[in-house]
């Protein structure tokens, strides 16, 4: 099997955030990451150069392939903010009415602009995922 390329690494979360570009994505990828560890609770951790990651579990597939991944994450891309909200977005729908302009993939929230965005609907689909994510995976 081949070996995830997505993992936690030494990498300075502080410095990656620092980088982000452009300017006004860098701002928003700040404001993420205070929210991020308020609502978790959990350090920021950077996992493959471009993602941070909040708290982490550990999976075993039906195939038997096993992984660690994180509770919660977030990348800052040029396109979208992309948050990973790893149960699904299927028990959230009221948060979501709430939340403001979003696309999401199976569990990845993209947001364009975090000004549009109701900063309580989002800490409340963070913090609900990451007690579900809990509740499945037990530390």
């Amino acid at each position: 099997m081949a070996e995830l390329k997505t993992k936690p690494d030494t990498g300075s979360v502080q410095d990656f955030l620092d980088g982000v570009e452009p300017a006004e994505r860098r701002q928003e990828a700040k404001e993420l990451c205070a929210l991020f560890c308020e609502v978790t609770g959990e350090p920021p951790v950077l996992w493959g150069g471009s993602m941070v990651g909040f708290g982490q579990y550990s999976y075993t597939y039906a195939s038997g392939r096993q992984g660690e991944w994180p509770i919660t994450a977030f990348s800052p891309r040029k396109a979208n903010l992309s948050l990973y909200i790893m149960p699904g977005f299927s028990d959230y729908e009221p948060l979501l009415a709430k939340l403001g302009p979003y696309k999401t993939g199976k569990s990845c929230l993209y947001l364009k602009d975090l000004k549009q965005v109701s900063r309580e609907a989002l800490a409340a689909l963070i913090s609900a995922s990451v007690r579900d994510m809990r509740q499945r995976y037990p530390q």
